[in-house]
């Protein structure tokens, strides 16, 4: 990746890993926007009946929230979710999120966390594709600490999360999550933390 022209970099990430965290870290020091719910704000003032869309599809969806904590307190009054989501409005949805994303990133550099970040910028000629990832039991207790909750209730907002995001990856990408092929750099978290996974990343990109 070539930092002296327009970058683009991608985090994908198990639920639990911190991941965001090290995306706002990269772009932080790298000294570039980054990219997260900033898209859908972005996608919903330029198109109300997309941001109506989003609004019904988490309405339905709690699984696809990135409030994890407001997820888990509702969770047991709503639907997990089974697939049904699979529709137009949907599709609508995740092409406006991909064309806003490409936009943005067609002007500056950028760090996108989430979004099918690997798979919108498969092709493009200057990105970095990264996939954070870590033991469940790891994941769980990190969870829980950040969470207050205890290990069962923090290992099932894992398990579910997780399965949101494979099954979201499948659906709009029609590719597996978790393959290695579709990422440059893939990382066990555990053996770095979050600070030590940016300081290599940053020695990567150098």
């Amino acid at each position: 990746m070539n930092r002296e022209e327009k970058f683009v970099i991608t985090i994908s990430r198990q639920f639990g890993t911190g991941g965001h965290e090290i995306g706002a870290e990269l772009a932080r020091r790298l000294g570039v926007k980054l990219l997260d719910k900033q898209i859908l704000n972005e996608v919903a003032k330029r198109n109300r009946v997309v941001e109506e869309a989003m609004e019904k599809i988490e309405a339905r969806n709690p699984l696809w929230r990135d409030d994890f904590t407001n997820f888990y307190q509702n969770y047991m009054s709503k639907a997990e979710y089974d697939g049904a989501e699979h529709d137009q409005t949907s599709h609508e949805l995740f092409d406006a999120q991909a064309e806003t994303i490409r936009r943005i990133a067609a002007k500056e550099s950028c760090v996108i966390v989430g979004r099918c970040g690997f798979h919108i910028f498969a092709d493009h000629p200057n990105a970095l594709k990264i996939f954070i990832h870590s033991t469940e039991d790891c994941r769980k207790r990190r969870i829980a600490k950040k969470y207050g909750l205890d290990l069962r209730d923090a290992a099932a907002m894992v398990v579910d999360n997780d399965y949101s995001r494979e099954l979201y990856t499948k659906t709009f990408t029609g590719k597996d999550w978790t393959d290695a092929r579709n990422y440059d750099i893939s990382i066990d978290v555990r053996k770095f933390g979050i600070n030590g996974a940016v300081d290599f990343l940053m020695n990567c990109l150098e």
